[in-house]
């Protein structure tokens, strides 16, 4: 991924924009998976073999809105630029897709009902004290949080699938889009928050220009028949400015779930 990047995306959090950068405008470099919660286990005794998916328009009803969340912590961001479709991207290995897609707020196993929004924490310290501070105005996490809805026990297989794909893609994978090809050199496992009924969090470090790299983590986590993605980015790291993974809010991502019904 290219430092303009950093242009791109201006002071502000413009969360949409971001994510369709590194779908289709990105050479990278993944770093860290992991799994909280044992999701090899999915579909044991869970009782939801007659579970019915929610449509897309009742998904969008459970998607986080400014009301939910601290104002002086957190903002709803626009995703409007997301990538609306899996066929945007090609992935090298099979088994690595689902990681892919939770990355840009894209079901993570085999459904068409899914909705998006995108949160960015509100900047603070030297970013609000001197504005012109670009540095600091980037050294801001914003998430990625999408929905997606299954039959019977989809939902358990699609956190399987992202719990294999954390293993099975260790060594890295790579994906095409827009024409630019970005290469994952390795996921690695992660502590995720322990909500829902499972959970399967990881990080990856993107290659930006030459040397540098960035860190990003992803939770998913299923309650009932919904999986809820989160992909969290700092604004810094997109820039080349840190590998280190920016960590998702545990209060975003227990805000989000608690209102999965």
């Amino acid at each position: 991924m290219k430092r303009s990047s950093r242009a791109r995306i201006g002071a502000t959090v413009a969360v949409g924009a971001v994510a369709l950068a590194l779908i289709t405008g990105c050479s990278s470099e993944e770093s860290d998976g992991s799994k909280s919660s044992d999701a090899g286990d999915a579909g044991k005794g869970s009782g939801t073999e007659a579970a019915k998916a929610l449509s897309a328009a009742e998904l969008k009803k459970l998607l986080l809105v400014q009301g939910d969340l601290d104002a002086k912590k957190f903002k709803i961001e626009d995703t409007s630029d997301l990538p609306k479709s899996k066929s945007e991207a090609e992935v090298s290995k099979a088994e690595c897709e689902p990681l892919l897609w939770s990355m840009v707020a894209l079901p993570p196993g085999d459904t068409d009902a899914q909705a998006s929004t995108g949160v960015s924490e509100v900047p603070s310290g030297a970013a609000t004290a001197d504005p012109e501070n670009l540095e600091a105005a980037f050294d801001v996490n914003a998430t990625f949080v999408g929905l997606s809805s299954y039959e019977g026990d989809g939902a358990e297989k699609a956190l399987k699938a992202v719990s294999d794909g954390v293993s099975a893609c260790a060594g890295g994978y790579s994906f095409t889009g827009d024409g630019e090809t970005t290469k994952v050199n390795k996921v690695s496992a992660a502590e995720g928050s322990g909500t829902g009924d499972e959970s399967v969090a990881y990080t990856q470090e993107v290659a930006m220009d030459g040397a540098s790299a960035a860190g990003f983590t992803i939770e998913v986590v299923r309650k009932g028949n919904t999986v809820a993605t989160f992909y969290t980015m700092n604004l810094a790291a997109l820039a080349g400015e840190s590998t280190k993974p920016a960590a998702t809010s545990a209060e975003l991502v227990t805000a989000q779930v608690e209102k999965i019904k």
